[in-house]
């Protein structure tokens, strides 16, 4: 009896084939897209067929490549925060980070530095950025949605203080080419978001950080007592937000060729809704994936509602809409979830 347990069948003998396993088989990869990026994904779809049926050339290969450029400043924060919120955090100062770090890269390039360092000062000035929220709320103990919100109001008088609440413009092209320059003929900006989406995944998938991660939004207590270092951990992943929203401060100054005080006001919002609305619960989870898909969906319901010529206060409530639909659905299968276990 043992042997045949261990062995499976006799020799000679093919098993059978067990009744009803395609049908398990089917049962579990839907399962799986319902329960993963299946419903994100679909919702995009649904958009996209609307918006085809009502919104004039929605449809051109040019306008879908500007939908993934126009993105490209959601997207690249996105990767940031989706680091941040899996351990449970939140960054509200995402949008302030991308205001001040590319007007001080404006001004930098106005005083006569080169672009390439125009660059640097961005990805720099928001590494600090970044660090600073980290450091506040890994080592002081404050709560992240304080220390960020704070960040954010000193963020935006800091950028209208340095730039005397004027619009600066006119860069090198060694700093404007990042936003305006094709590689294949497609826009370098969906390469750099693609590659940043890429980078980010590996990170959490493959690395010893990236598990680290996971194990600090799965159970804070837990992983410190398996010895995972959870401040440095932390402060780490806000440094990272503070690095991406530098380098989207990039993209946005880049594509604009110029650096406006209000710049990427209510930016954080989205970035947050489109991690949401991708499957990543706002109190950390192990789905990180439907990212990439939120983003889409946040840029194609904006490029809509631009083809439509929605108002933009009414842009604005739809975007409202869509963020409390996405903190609602994470709320509602949170619950479900609490009872099945």
């Amino acid at each position: 009896m043992a042997e045949e347990r261990a062995g499976g069948t006799e020799p000679g003998k093919e098993q059978a084939p067990q009744e009803g396993s395609g049908k398990r088989g089917v049962r579990g990869i839907l399962a799986r897209f319902l329960t993963g990026t299946g419903p994100i994904l679909a919702a995009w779809l649904l958009l996209c067929v609307v918006l085809a049926i009502v919104a004039p050339n929605f449809l051109e290969f040019d306008n879908f490549t500007q939908i993934v450029v126009q993105s490209a400043v959601i997207g690249i924060a996105a990767v940031g925060m989706t680091f941040v919120i899996i351990t449970a955090g939140i960054d509200l100062s995402v949008g302030s980070i991308v205001a001040l770090t590319g007007m001080l890269a404006a001004i930098s390039m106005q005083g006569g530095v080169p672009g390439f360092v125009g660059i640097l000062v961005a990805l720099g000035a928001g590494l600090l950025i970044g660090a600073f929220n980290g450091f506040s709320t890994t080592y002081f103990g404050i709560t992240p949605f304080i220390v960020t919100l704070a960040v954010l109001s000193m963020g935006r008088g800091l950028t209208l203080a340095v730039s005397s609440g004027q619009t600066v413009f006119g860069f090198p092209a060694s700093f404007t080419f990042v936003g305006q320059a094709e590689i294949l003929g497609i826009s370098l900006l969906v390469w750099l978001t693609l590659a940043v989406f890429a980078i980010g995944y590996f990170v959490l998938t493959q690395t010893v950080f990236g598990h680290q991660v996971y194990a600090i939004g799965g159970n804070k207590e837990a992983a410190r007592l398996a010895g995972i270092p959870v401040r440095r951990v932390s402060f780490l992943v806000y440094a990272i937000s503070g690095l991406c929203a530098g380098l989207s401060a990039v993209v946005l100054t880049s594509r604009l060729n110029s650096a406006l005080p209000s710049a990427a006001e209510g930016l954080e919002l989205q970035v947050i809704a489109a991690v949401v609305i991708g499957g990543l619960r706002s109190s950390g989870a192990r789905e990180h994936g439907g990212t990439l898909v939120g983003v889409l969906l946040i840029g194609t319901l904006n490029n809509g509602l631009t083809l439509l010529n929605v108002p933009p206060f009414w842009v604005q409530f739809v975007q409202g809409v869509v963020i409390f639909l996405a903190v609602l659905v994470d709320a509602l299968n949170r619950r479900r979830e609490g009872r099945a276990g």
